[in-house]
């Protein structure tokens, strides 16, 4: 398919073609009529020599001295710059100024001299052999006088004949230059006339280029710009009321547009920011719509996800086949599903109802859909939590009471058993406090940091953590355990310094509690520079027993315990890591676990310096 031109360049070439021709055409003619005109002229001038000449050549001739005729030819001829050559009746040359009339050719034969021997004046234009050069020849008749009675002869036979011509060599070279100029003049010409075109077509084609971009911009949706003011200087009337026509009908459709946008918009943003993931499918279960929360959900991007098939995206068989079921029946389903996912089930909450067009025609399936996971299992955590609350309390409890009921029994009489049951019931209401204890403490933490109410301040990291390790020492050296401490002395953190001295307390305590005896725990402390400011690590390393990999991802629940038998031989609440988890996040940080089992493991508390922490 060829290519649509430019309008400038339609209008332009036809019309320096146009010149071209012209030119070319007034400038041969010209140069041919000029030419024409020339050679005329010079004939003219010859034929009226070859006349001034032919009285004192008839003298010569009656007097009958050749030579003296000879001798003023040649002279005659180069005073004139004309070749004059004197041929009788019967072409004999009798006399020439440039060659030896005696070694010339017989000159009957010529053109010229053929009409001046029948009473015209002969004229020709030819190469000449003699001269090796272009001439022009005149030739004119001559009748002498009878030399007896003094008269002309009347016998009508032409005596000789008179013969000028000049070289056309330099009239050649004067037409060649009148020629070159008018080349010239017309190239200038040409070039003046192609500006001045080149002007107009672009005055007609500039308001329409103007125009077509305006009219890109309107496909764009901008219809600022008024195309009227700038056709006004320079566009035909045509042209102006066009434009003034499509500046109407961009105020009229930017109205409209405007509204439909601004409509869109809210629908969008009500759209966009729904909690609920929403995808609107057609009736070929291609995805017409999709908004941020679907997609995440289902981990897609809005944009590659429209128009895929909705198999394509929701990999939930269950899902797929109520969407199915709806796009058959066009009845409404409402079921909660779950997605296995690698983090763990997700539960949803999904509504799939009609979908109808502004003309209430159905065009496919709305599937909503509500992501009930943070309560499922807040349901689970509170459900172990009062669970876990409810035995851990029981314990003590009961052994209480039971040890009290025996010594209201009898055992009181028994000294001996009177303190062995006194102790166990010390022992188990020290432990009930302590499970109250760390379960007042944990809400304090969570309450304060939610409140904002944590006061931290810019300290040196190395005396809190030493302050730990001499609260834990006692134990350690009941365990077997020997204690490290690994800080340089310039690290500081903006923290509580009370609440993180509790959380390394709580993990040295762990290590402590799980690992061998003449085994070691480190306290570690390190620096990384990072953007916007630094990472620091405080690390508790112990060389015990390990936890077993599925038991990390509950490690800092409340009440979780991995191993609950050595757990509640060692005294702990159940309590401990998730109150170090809470300290940890009140301070804008996390803590992570490693470990391997049989090789030990090594809890980390880490703090990003360059946040408000």
């Amino acid at each position: 398919m060829i290519k649509p031109k430019k309008i400038v360049w339609q209008i332009f070439p036809a019309n320096v073609i146009t010149l071209i021709v012209a030119i070319m055409i007034v400038s041969w003619y010209g140069a041919t009529t000029l030419q024409e005109f020339y050679l005329q002229e010079t004939e003219a001038d010859l034929e009226a020599r070859a006349h001034l000449l032919s009285a004192k050549i008839t003298d010569y001739l009656e007097s009958g001295s050749i030579q003296e005729l000879r001798t003023y030819c040649v002279s005659a001829g180069r005073l004139s710059g004309t070749r004059i050559t004197i041929v009788d009746n019967t072409g004999v040359v009798l006399a020439d100024s440039n060659e030896n009339p005696e070694v010339m050719d017989n000159h009957r034969s010529r053109d010229e001299i053929e009409l001046a021997f029948k009473g015209e004046v002969g004229k020709s234009r030819r190469f000449s052999r003699t001269l090796d050069d272009n001439r022009i020849y005149v030739a004119i008749p001559l009748q002498l006088r009878d030399l007896r009675s003094g008269l002309e002869k009347t016998d009508g036979l032409i005596s000789l004949v008179i013969r000028t011509s000049v070289s056309v060599t330099s009239l050649d070279k004067t037409i060649e230059q009148i020629k070159i100029r008018i080349i010239v003049g017309s190239i200038a010409v040409l070039l003046l006339a192609g500006v001045v075109t080149l002007l107009i077509s672009r005055n007609v084609s500039r308001p329409l280029e103007l125009m077509k971009k305006s009219a890109e911009r309107f496909a764009r949706g901008d219809f600022s710009e008024r195309m009227l003011p700038l056709a006004k200087k320079t566009a035909s009337l045509e042209i102006v009321t066009l434009a003034a026509s499509m500046d109407r009908m961009a105020v009229l459709l930017d109205e409209k547009i405007q509204a439909i946008v601004t409509h869109r918009n809210q629908l969008e943003t009500v759209f966009s920011s729904m909690v609920e993931a929403v995808i609107a499918i057609d009736t070929e279960e291609r995805v017409i719509s999709i908004n941020e929360a679907a997609a995440r959900l289902f981990d897609m991007d809005k944009k590659t996800a429209t128009g895929k098939v909705v198999q394509q995206i929701v990999r939930n068989v269950k899902l797929q086949n109520e969407i199915s079921k709806t796009l058959q029946t066009q009845e409404t389903v409402a079921d909660e599903i779950i997605l296995h996912e690698k983090d763990g089930d997700r539960f949803l909450q999904t509504n799939v109802v009609n979908l109808s067009n502004g003309l209430g025609e159905y065009v496919g399936v709305l599937v909503v859909m509500n992501d009930v996971t943070r309560l499922r299992r807040l349901e689970n955590i509170r459900r172990d939590f009062v669970a876990n609350v409810s035995h851990e309390l029981r314990t003590p409890i009961t052994s209480i009471q039971g040890y009290v009921e025996t010594l209201l029994d009898g055992a009181l009489d028994s000294r001996e058993d009177s303190e062995k049951f006194l102790q166990i019931v010390l022992r188990q209401s020290h432990r009930l406090n302590s499970i109250i204890d760390d379960l007042l403490c944990l809400s304090r933490i969570e309450e304060d940091a939610k409140n904002g109410q944590i006061q931290r301040s810019q300290e040196s990291l190395r005396p809190v953590l030493e302050s730990a390790i001499q609260t834990c020492q006692m134990k350690a050296d009941q365990a077997g355990v020997q204690l490290e401490l690994n800080c340089l002395d310039d690290i500081d953190l903006v923290m509580n310094g009370p609440l993180i001295e509790q959380a390394i307390i709580n993990l040295i305590v762990n290590a402590i509690a799980y690992s061998k005896p003449s085994g070691m725990v480190t306290v570690q402390c390190s620096v990384v520079e990072s953007e916007p400011g630094q990472v620091i690590t405080v690390s508790v390393i112990d060389s015990g027993i390990g936890i077993k990999k599925e038991h990390l991802p509950r490690l800092f629940e409340r009440f979780y315990r991995s191993d609950k038998a050595r757990s509640r031989a060692v005294g702990g609440t159940g309590l401990g890591l998730a109150i170090v988890k809470h300290i940890a996040q009140s301070h804008g940080g996390k803590v992570v676990v490693e470990s391997v089992e049989g090789q030990g493991s090594t809890f980390s508390l880490i703090f990003a310096t360059g946040e408000n922490v």
